[in-house]
């Protein structure tokens, strides 16, 4: 799992907002962008391939944890 910040910071940018808004706009189901959450551990709202429910239920068909209804940061989240 990685976050916005993460991914922006991977590109070149501290837009993470943006990062949000390509992830947004995706169509190909294929892109891992589940895998992308808010820092604190929040799933995505406007997750484009069915909501929350849907980003959790690929994150955890993938083995990863929770604490609530946010991803466990301190075991999932990929060092950057």
């Amino acid at each position: 799992v990685v976050t916005y910040g993460q991914v922006a910071r991977m590109i070149g940018t501290k837009n993470a907002r943006r990062v949000g808004q390509a992830l947004h706009a995706n169509r190909n189901p294929e892109v891992p962008c589940h895998r992308v959450v808010f820092a604190n551990g929040s799933l995505a709202p406007g997750y484009a391939f069915g909501g929350l429910a849907e980003q959790k239920k690929r994150l955890a068909a993938e083995g990863v944890g929770f604490v609530g209804e946010k991803v466990d940061m301190d075991r999932f989240l990929m060092s950057s």
